[in-house]
């Protein structure tokens, strides 16, 4: 798969398939879509193309900093060129963009920059200034323009019955295996490994502690969560807290994970974490001692739980 960053430079010199929309979570909704397109462009022999928005568009038009989305940029990409599609064309999301008539999205951008022959979009999908135009408006400037247009029926979206908006209320609730489900993949957290408080090593239970970047990135609901990541090509398992420690009167929120088995030196590094179950709410406890012993539980609980599912 192809990454273009820089449309203003881009023009494809071969006949492509094309759909388009924010694809936050790469959901199994979103995995029929791709599905149709890859197909598509096989059979059909045109490229296929995803051309997708960066930042967020209520991000700009909404200057709606709260949103939080499923998936940083990077982890939308890994997604998105695991699916098999060609080319990703990431246009960066501006009020001048938002401004761009209907007639003006398809002729500039997806006639002349991305040649498409053929559009799949959702029955639902608007676009254009105010996103007045609809797929039957697309449907029009298809027979003006001479490009198909395939239409993702209702029944095929609905049947899915999944929507970013469903993922991000069950992570915000903590149910993370209603997410995953709906992902089709395990929720990821991505970040690098910073240098905590060493708490953990005096419970005995050292934590890799994680810095996310992107303050976009969606964190679920606090607590402590069964894990697994791959380290230096290793599957490794474990227990992470997402939480502000009030054993000790913490107050920052961090994300620490405890890995089993696993006593390597991982600070700076770059790792994934993704979330398999959610053990407990955090919460404060009597003493150190006391905490420690509910580690010992959890650790428990988190061990049989994967020699289970994944022994």
């Amino acid at each position: 798969m192809s990454e273009v960053k820089n449309i203003t430079a881009y023009k494809s010199n071969e006949p492509t398939v094309v759909t388009i929309g924010t694809f936050d979570g790469v959901h199994i909704g979103h995995k029929k879509i791709i599905n149709r397109l890859v197909n598509t462009g096989k059979i059909e022999g045109l490229k296929s193309v995803i051309l997708t928005f960066f930042p967020h568009p209520r991000m700009v038009l909404q200057k709606d900093a709260n949103i939080k989305l499923i998936n940083t940029i990077e982890e939308r990409r890994s997604i998105l060129e695991a699916a098999g599609i060609d080319h990703l064309l990431v246009k960066e999301f501006t009020h001048e963009f938002s401004r761009l008539s209907a007639e003006d999205f398809v002729v500039k951008l997806l006639l002349d920059k991305l040649n498409a022959k053929k559009v799949i979009i959702g029955y639902d999908h608007r676009f254009g200034r105010n996103r007045r135009a609809d797929i039957n408006d697309l449907k029009t400037f298809g027979e003006q323009y001479n490009f198909d247009v395939e239409e993702i029926s209702v029944q095929d979206i609905d049947d899915v019955a999944v929507s970013s908006t469903k993922i991000r209320k069950a992570l915000v609730e903590g149910h993370i295996e209603k997410a995953n489900l709906y992902l089709g993949y395990n929720y990821m957290l991505t970040g690098t490994v910073t240098k905590g408080k060493g708490l953990g090593r005096q419970l005995n239970y050292p934590t890799a502690n994680l810095h996310i970047e992107e303050n976009y990135k969606l964190i679920p609901k606090q607590g402590a969560y069964i894990v697994k990541a791959t380290i230096e090509s290793t599957t490794v398992f474990g227990m992470m807290n997402i939480g502000t420690n009030p054993t000790v009167n913490g107050s920052k929120e961090t994300i620490e994970v405890h890995f089993f088995n696993f006593n390597k030196d991982i600070y700076n590094t770059a790792i994934k974490i993704e979330l398999l179950k959610r053990l407990r709410d955090e919460q404060k406890f009597e003493s150190v001692e006391a905490l420690k012993a509910q580690l010992n539980k959890d650790k428990k609980i988190a061990q049989d739980y994967i020699a289970l599912k994944h022994g």
